[in-house]
């Protein structure tokens, strides 16, 4: 990150941290929590330059969303779903990017998975659909939903926020900030300009984000939101240590070496997984930056590295929770919380361990579907 971005995420972490039981309690982000987002940027990080956005590849994406989910892991997911929903611009018709994007603080997010149908309609679509997993839509100005339309093309719709009906699903044991709930449209009216027709719709904008995948994108969000948890975890786990003595032992934790044995490996997992996908994520931005197709080979190396990041924050957190001890199980335990935030984050598709499947048959050279890697 760029000294002048640090100090946005900074500012942004902060104010999420303040606020973190409240957005459990209200199970959304608090408005103070939105506001600080959106002022330091953080909705728009992959916002291509031509519509007003920063510029930044996705490595700025990961280190910024790694110190907000460090501070609350609803608001680094949700500073991740809105910033690469951001990045959908590149395809939209310029005049209606613009319209959607005429502000750097928007926040837009939504779902991919075709679950509605759209019936056309003149120069647009009717579209009727109900989506789950809207992180963040709450607080968006526009929200996408994924669609099927009558002649079988898969869209993307961008609904404004007035058009969309939310509904109280978002009852879950982590990530309760994030507002996650089910949405949707009913006759919604969308016209093409604001419906990308997926995998025809190519890029308006000459810039490296166009030639970054988009699933990708999506899946770096996810996994810095589990590396933060797991950062903060591991840095919960040093202060407690230090003056938590154990039942039945005259020594602090800090002094017991079991516990410097898992911290240091779970400290080592932690950073070779974030050193990982560091490599793997400047490779594949030089090629975009140089004009090339990030090729398939890249893609799978990502979701190499990001899967087993994911996999590493897992077992970082599960490491500091247990050497807590009891300390731990309360509900007012942040490593509870992280607890319960870094294993929701395991149940997104981007990131699932099934994900490995697909990968190992790209490894052993057997033909699989590219399409969402």
């Amino acid at each position: 990150m760029d000294s002048a971005l640090a100090e946005r995420v900074r500012r942004a972490a902060e104010v999420a941290g303040e606020h973190a039981d409240r957005a459990e309690e209200l199970r959304r982000l608090p408005a103070e929590v939105v506001e600080a987002l959106a002022e330091s940027g953080l909705f728009t990080l992959c916002l291509p330059a031509a519509y007003g956005g920063p510029g930044f590849g996705p490595g700025a994406l990961v280190d910024a969303v790694v110190e907000v989910a460090r501070a609350d892991a609803a608001a680094g997911w949700c500073a991740g779903i809105a910033s690469t929903t951001a990045s959908l611009a590149v395809f939209l018709d310029p005049d209606a990017a613009r319209t959607v994007y005429a502000s750097p603080a928007t926040a837009t997010g939504g779902v991919f998975a075709p679950n509605a149908r759209a019936v056309r309609d003149g120069d647009g679509y009717r579209v009727t659909g109900r989506w789950q997993w809207g992180s963040g839509t709450q607080h968006c100005s526009w929200i996408v939903g994924g669609a099927i339309a009558d002649d079988g093309a898969q869209l993307v719709c961008f609904f404004p926020a007035s058009d969309v009906t939310f509904h109280d699903t978002w009852h879950t044991s982590g990530l309760r900030g994030t507002g996650s709930l089910d949405f949707s449209v009913d006759e919604a009216r969308v016209p093409t300009e604001l419906a990308i027709r997926v995998g025809v719709d190519g890029a308006h904008v000459e810039e490296p984000l166009g030639r970054f995948p988009n699933f990708t994108l999506l899946a770096l969000g996810i996994t810095a939101t589990a590396l933060g948890v797991a950062r903060r975890a591991l840095d919960e786990l040093v202060e407690l240590a230090a003056g938590k003595v154990p039942q039945f032992s005259s020594k602090s934790l800090a002094e017991s070496a079991f516990a410097q044995t898992e911290l240091a490996r779970a400290e080592a997992a932690w950073r070779s997984a974030r050193a990982y996908l560091g490599a793997e994520l400047d490779a594949a931005w030089a090629t975009a930056v140089a004009g090339d197709e990030v090729t398939v080979e890249d893609r799978v190396g990502i979701r190499l590295a990001a899967t087993h990041a994911v996999t590493a924050s897992v077992s970082a957190v599960d490491t500091a929770w247990t050497l807590a001890g009891g300390t731990a199980v309360y509900d007012t335990s942040v490593l509870g919380r992280c607890l319960r935030d870094v294993h929701v984050v395991t149940q997104h598709i981007m990131v699932a361990p099934k994900l490995n499947e697909t990968l190992g048959r790209f490894l052993f050279g057997v033909a699989f579907n590219p399409a969402m890697i």
